[in-house]
């Protein structure tokens, strides 16, 4: 016979056999990479993991910007400018302090997830400017109430839209500073 390309079956058995294997290998290859190019933009069914939490500096008073939560609300409600920060996970947090008629303070440092509509308790502040891990720190669903829905407020008014994060932490801190919500900038549009 005089091929120009001799077929496999003309090889030795050793050789046709490493390319069968070889080109077998190369295919589960391709489809194990094609299987984890998908998986990587894949986001709906990529379980969602939680960063680690670094506690943020005291708040100080001059940093502090006062949000309105209900004529009915028993405390009256900051959040700390310089702790606002959106983290990698999609967790808005935030320092909140929670300041009573008589005077006392309740300082706390705090998460909420847009995407689910949840929030989280880290931890309290201490008179030393220090933190107390909370004994509840795990993802509660954020409740509409008459009184103290500072996490409803917080969430609806000013972080999301949609279960979404509207903007970034500078367009949040300018919508607090200028007591404009969610709503009424949808309103003037």
């Amino acid at each position: 016979m005089n091929n120009r390309f001799p077929s496999t079956y003309n090889l030795p058995a050793k050789l046709s056999r490493l390319l069968a294997i070889s080109s077998l290998l190369l295919v589960s290859h391709a489809a194990f990479a094609q299987s984890n190019f998908e998986e990587d933009f894949d986001d709906e069914n990529k379980a969602w993991e939680e960063i680690a939490v670094q506690m943020p500096a005291a708040p100080k008073q001059e940093n502090l910007i006062e949000f309105y939560v209900s004529p009915t609300a028993t405390q009256k409600f900051q959040l700390d400018a310089k702790s606002l920060a959106i983290g990698s996970d999609g967790v808005v947090r935030y320092t909140l302090v929670a300041t009573s008629s008589g005077g006392a303070k309740n300082i706390s440092y705090e998460g909420i997830r847009c995407e689910t509509f949840e929030h989280k308790l880290y931890a309290f502040g201490r008179d030393d400017g220090s933190w107390s891990r909370s004994r509840r720190d795990q993802w509660e669903g954020i409740v509409r109430s008459r009184a103290n829905n500072q996490h409803a407020v917080l969430s609806r008014d000013y972080f999301c839209s949609n279960l979404m994060i509207i903007g970034t932490e500078k367009d949040m801190l300018q919508r607090l500073r200028s007591k404009q919500t969610l709503t009424d900038n949808l309103l003037r549009e």
